[in-house]
């Protein structure tokens, strides 16, 4: 079952990428013209690709613990996909922020690829030791719940390193922590503990601040009726573009019906890792106004919509349903 569980994983995570990155890439072109006509082409299409083949992995797990899915053959298969796509959609953002960034130079493009390889080489072969040898000079500490003060200021101040060559390099600030968080994450407990210590603090206070900032940026009182057509394109494009391929994944793999719509209901959520790329784009400025506040809503609707959508599927599984508290959570 192992095996046929991570062959459903495998191939729901490359539809869940591939199907919706080409949808993007289609809405991309058609509305260039009427919506871009002033920011490249081909960078402006790729930005649009990404945006719709995103999968919000925080809040898809979050969703699974409150539903109950979370160690079901169908959720473990959806986190691990979420999972997989999480990685491929920040390796593709990267590559598609470095090409923004690029001169027309090819010696200036390829100094940057081998700058970022370099960055890669270090986290990995100076990195990884050095974190390795962290975590056992600091085992007994850690065992007691605690993360002693030097091993943070470290932790922190090589973040903000890792950000800042990034931002360098010109692939944006936030994948050097995206990268740096890799390395450490190969140590569960010390994840736990950032989660429990720094990540709560990051949440009640940054993830705010994100938000506002989004919100600000979005004028949905700025689209007129003729921009409603197009909505409704980004609109239907994202949903079927994500559920029908994960759906076909389902059945491919062995399972019944209503657990592929349930899949394609999962995936289909996308939250804060959408805004992030949203933003991104925004700040590189290959995303006009118009397109930003679309994009944004589609990630609000298509977020809210699983929520309903798994309480119509779950009861046709025979899976119950959580109190009305636990709902409105997730």
């Amino acid at each position: 079952k192992d095996r046929r569980y991570r062959k459903a994983a495998i191939l729901n995570a490359t539809l869940s990428i591939a199907v919706p990155f080409m949808a993007g890439i289609g809405v991309g072109l058609l509305t260039h013209g009427p919506l871009a006509p002033r920011i490249d082409r081909t960078i402006y299409t790729l930005f649009c690709g990404v945006a719709l083949a995103i999968t919000a992995v925080p809040i898809l797990g979050r969703i699974c613990r409150e539903y109950g899915l979370n160690r079901t053959p169908i959720g473990v298969v959806a986190i691990t996909s979420a999972a997989v796509n999480d990685v491929a959609g920040w390796l593709i953002l990267a590559g598609i922020s470095a090409l923004a960034l690029a001169t027309l130079g090819d010696g200036f493009f390829a100094s940057r690829i081998a700058a970022l390889a370099a960055l890669a080489l270090a986290l990995r072969f100076l990195a990884v030791p050095l974190v390795d040898r962290m975590m056992a000079f600091w085992r007994t500490d850690l065992a007691r719940g605690h993360i002693p003060h030097p091993f943070l200021a470290i932790t922190i101040a090589t973040a903000f390193a890792c950000a800042l060559a990034t931002e360098a390099i010109g692939i944006f600030a936030i994948f050097g922590g995206f990268a740096l968080g890799l390395v450490y994450h190969r140590h569960p407990q010390f994840v736990a503990l950032w989660r429990g210590t720094i990540g709560q603090f990051v949440l009640v206070f940054f993830l705010p601040i994100f938000f506002t900032l989004t919100g600000l940026r979005t004028d949905i009182w700025g689209l007129g009726a003729a921009d409603l057509p197009w909505l409704a394109l980004i609109l239907s494009a994202s949903i079927l573009a994500k559920v029908l391929p994960c759906y076909l994944a389902g059945r491919l793999s062995g399972f019944s019906k209503p657990e592929s719509w349930l899949l394609g209901a999962l995936m289909n959520t996308r939250a804060l890792m959408e805004l992030i790329v949203l933003n991104i784009a925004y700040d590189l400025g290959f995303l006009p106004q118009k397109m930003f506040t679309m994009l944004v809503l589609m990630a609000v609707v298509t977020t809210m919509m699983t929520g309903p959508l798994l309480r119509l599927i779950l009861p046709r599984m025979g899976h119950p349903l959580p109190g009305p508290g636990a709902a409105r959570e997730a």
